[in-house]
């Protein structure tokens, strides 16, 4: 299965919504590491977008997970 980079962005006032911008695709992970790396050191601070990478069968479950609303994890009291 390939890796998969892509960019993540939002416009202003719409974090809800989210734009993915596929960028490149590897066989391997240390190429797409080092690959999400270079990408990520080029991002201005002030810059909405992140640079995601994904394993999975095909870029579309790769979007689908990318998107797929997550609950925050739940810190329990020992754990503070």
């Amino acid at each position: 299965m390939p890796y998969y980079i892509f960019r993540m962005s939002s416009q202003e006032g719409m974090d809800l919504v989210k734009n993915l911008e596929l960028m490149n695709e590897f066989a391997s992970f240390k190429q797409a590491k080092a690959y999400a790396r270079e990408q990520r050191s080029g991002l201005d601070d002030e810059a909405k977008a992140s640079i995601k990478m994904m394993f999975a069968e095909n870029q579309l479950l790769a979007e689908e997970q990318l998107l797929e609303h997550r609950d925050k994890p739940v810190t329990m009291e020992h754990e503070k």
